[in-house]
């Protein structure tokens, strides 16, 4: 979906590239990012954004770097650089298609610059790509468009999780917090109960609750061992 391109631009245009947008943050991205909401999965997140010229060079010494292609693409949208940050988000998805931050990312690109058809497009496809894969990619991803304020892919998301697995703590848990972040106590008091019920080793969750009038108690004793990740 992503159409792959024949490569870096060349070393000559690279090089006329190095004006560091590393410190530009425009409105909208940095407030948009880091809800409250736990990622359903560990994400390594780096400390501080990396500049265009280190991601460069990067991306000089291995190509195949997915993650300096992403964030190569985050730095260029953040400075509202369209086409290189589509050309970026398109490396990053050609080399790591499941890549759920590039997939949103790029959604969030195409609606920036009134490409709304072509969001929804794409939008669709990642969606239903996770869908195929497992209930814990349709969160992933869903929570990725959380983080980029695009609310309404997000809770398809979540909802298509909780459809597929209605025994998912974590699927509830995830369309309870987007229910509490907009304000529905009923639907996200529905969605939490039913996460804690089914685990309920949940601070957050137990948390959650008590600031929507439910008590609950966690449980005492040391908690369950995490089962191992399937391969």
């Amino acid at each position: 979906m992503t159409g792959k391109r024949g490569g870096l631009e060349p070393a000559a245009g690279r090089l006329i590239l190095c004006v560091l947008f590393g410190s530009v943050l425009l409105a909208g991205w940095g407030c948009e990012e880091g809800r409250r909401a736990s990622p359903p999965v560990p994400i390594t997140t780096p400390t501080s954004d990396p500049t265009e010229a280190q991601l460069l060079a990067e991306i000089d010494q291995k190509f195949q770097n997915p993650r300096a292609h992403y964030n190569l693409a985050r730095l260029y949208h953040k400075a509202q650089n369209w086409n290189k940050a589509d050309w970026y988000y398109s490396n990053a998805l050609n080399l790591e298609p499941a890549n759920k931050a590039a997939q949103a990312g790029q959604v969030k690109l195409f609606l920036d610059r009134g490409e709304t058809g072509k969001a929804e497009q794409f939008a669709n496809g990642y969606i239903l790509q996770a869908a195929t894969a497992s209930v814990r990619e349709t969160l992933l991803l869903g929570w990725e468009f959380r983080q980029l304020n695009l609310d309404d892919y997000a809770l398809r998301c979540f909802r298509q999780a909780v459809n597929a697995a209605p025994d998912s703590f974590e699927a509830h848990k995830q369309l309870g917090f987007y229910y509490q972040d907009k304000a529905d106590s009923a639907k996200a008091k529905h969605h939490l109960l039913r996460s804690f019920e089914l685990n309920p080793r949940q601070p957050d969750v137990a948390g959650a609750l008590g600031k929507l009038g439910v008590k609950v108690e966690l449980p005492a004793g040391p908690p369950e061992p995490v089962p191992a990740r399937p391969k």
